[in-house]
C-alpha cells in the first residue's frame, strides 16, 4: 500500500468530496426552475450521496458507457481500476430524450426536493440481461438486484455530480459519518489497523464472534450497517440500530468499535458486493474487512463461499484492503461456546447453525431466539419490535 496520512489510501489515492460549497449550491439553486428534472428513486438516491461524500471514490458521477461495460465484463473501470458493481442513473426513454448532452440536469428525490446536479455528459443503451448475468450470476427476476434491473429505465444517463442538499439523517443523525469524519476519528484514536463489518441484519451471536475474533488482532472495528434501501422482508433499520446499541453498551469494549451507518442501497449481489463492500469500507479508512459464509447473498444464487473466493480473482495492492475471511460459525454444544469446524471438535448434531433468516422465522412463529442465537436483550429487543409491527420482520 502507498504512504497515506491514514493508515489506509482511499481506492484510487483520492477521496472524492462533490458535495456543493454554499456558493456553488447557490448557483445552482438559481437555475433550478430553468432546468429539465430527473426523479430519482431511494437507491439512486443513495448513490448520489455516496458518490458526493467519497463513499464511492474514485467515482465522481454516475458511470459512462466505457465504465460501465468494462465493469459488467471485467469488474474494472475503464483505466482498470479495480470497481465490481455498475453505479448509473437508469431512465426511461421518455425522460432521457429531451436531456442535452453538455447541460445540467436537475435531481429530485421522491418528494420532489431539489438535490443534485448531474453535469451530463452521455445517454447510452444497455443490455439488462448481460447486467444481471455477470453481475447478479443470474437473470431470474426473482432475484431483487436483478428485479430492480428489470425495472429499471433503458438508457442511463453518464456524467460527474453535485450534491446540493443534505439533511441529517432522520432516525441516526449522531451515527451519519462521512469517510472523511471516520479517517479522522480513527486518526485521534490512534487505530492504525481497522476491520469494517458490514450488516443488514441484526448482529446475532455468530457475529459477534468473528468481530471479536478479528478485533483481537486489530486497533479498532469499524461497524457499518447499511440502512439504505432493502428487499421488504429485511429488518427494519431502527430497529436494528437499536440491536447494535444494545450490544455494544453490554458485551463490546466501548474504546475499540465505532458505529456509523452506511448510507448505501443493497444490492444482494454476493461476490460481486462483497468487493463492492470491502471498497467502500476502504474509503471510509479501513483497512481490513470482513467476509463470512454467504456474503450480500440471497436465497440459493451463491455458494456459501464464493464471496471469498473472487477476493483471489484480484492482486492484493489492486485491492488495498485485506479480507479477513471466516467460516460459518455456529454454537458448539460440546464446547458450550461459538466455534467453527477449524476449532471445534463436535459432530454436526451438536452444532446450532445461527442465520438471521433462522431469527425472522423465529420471530414470525412468536418464538424468542435462544440464548444461543442472540444476547437475550438483543431478542428482547426484537420480539418488542415485532409485536408493534410485525411487518418490519
Amino acid at each position: 500500500m502507498s504512504y497515506h496520512p491514514d493508515a489506509i489510501a482511499p481506492h484510487g489515492g483520492e477521496l472524492i468530496n462533490r458535495v456543493a460549497s454554499p456558493a456553488q449550491r447557490e448557483i445552482f439553486l438559481s437555475k433550478a426552475d430553468f432546468l429539465p428534472r430527473v426523479e430519482l428513486d431511494e437507491r439512486a438516491v443513495s448513490d448520489l450521496e455516496m458518490i458526493a461524500i467519497g463513499g464511492f471514490s474514485p467515482l465522481t458521477g454516475f458511470m459512462n458507457q466505457a465504465d460501465y461495460n468494462r465493469v459488467v465484463t471485467e469488474m474494472r473501470l475503464a483505466n482498470g481500476i479495480v470497481w465490481s458493481i455498475p453505479i448509473t442513473l437508469s431512465v426511461t426513454e421518455e425522460v432521457a430524450t429531451p436531456l442535452q448532452k453538455g447541460g445540467l440536469v436537475r435531481l429530485d428525490n421522491p418528494r420532489g426536493e431539489f438535490i443534485g446536479v448531474l453535469e451530463l455528459t452521455e445517454k447510452y443503451t444497455y443490455d439488462k440481461q448481460q447486467e444481471a448475468i455477470n453481475v447478479y450470476r443470474t437473470d431470474d427476476a426473482k432475484h431483487p438486484g436483478v428485479q430492480v434491473v428489470y425495472n429499471q429505465g433503458s438508457i442511463n444517463l453518464a456524467g460527474d455530480i453535485w450534491l446540493l442538499q443534505r439533511d441529517s439523517h432522520p432516525h441516526f443523525p449522531s451515527y451519519q459519518i462521512d469517510p472523511a469524519a471516520s479517517r479522522e476519528m480513527f486518526r485521534e484514536k490512534g487505530w492504525k489497523t481497522i476491520v469494517g463489518f458490514q450488516t443488514r441484519n441484526p448482529i446475532h451471536r455468530a457475529h459477534e464472534y468473528i468481530q471479536k475474533c478479528a478485533l483481537e488482532t486489530v486497533d479498532g472495528l469499524f461497524l457499518h450497517p447499511l440502512v439504505g434501501a432493502t428487499k421488504e422482508d429485511d429488518i427494519a433499520a431502527d430497529v436494528r440500530m437499536r440491536c447494535y446499541e444494545i450490544l455494544l453498551e453490554h458485551y463490546y469494549p466501548v474504546d475499540r468499535v465505532i458505529l456509523a451507518i452506511n448510507p448505501a442501497a443493497m444490492r444482494y449481489a454476493g461476490p460481486r458486493e462483497a468487493i463492492f463492500h470491502a471498497l467502500v469500507r476502504k474509503n471510509y479508512g479501513c483497512t481490513h474487512f470482513i467476509v463470512g459464509r454467504d456474503h450480500a447473498g440471497v436465497g440459493d444464487y451463491y455458494g456459501t463461499y464464493d464471496a471469498q473466493y473472487i477476493f483471489d480473482e484480484f492482486a492484493p495492492e489492486e485491492l488495498g484492503i485485506v479480507p479477513m475471511k471466516f467460516e460459518h460459525a455456529f454454537y458448539c454444544k460440546r464446547t458450550k461456546q461459538m466455534a467453527t469446524t477449524k476449532t471445534s471438535p463436535s459432530k454436526p448434531e451438536e452444532r446450532v447453525h445461527l442465520s438471521g433468516t433462522k431469527v425472522r422465522e423465529m420471530l414470525r412463529r412468536g418464538e424468542l431466539p435462544p440464548p444461543e442465537f442472540s444476547r437475550p436483550e438483543v431478542a428482547a429487543e426484537l420480539t418488542r419490535a415485532m409485536q408493534i409491527a410485525p411487518v418490519l420482520v
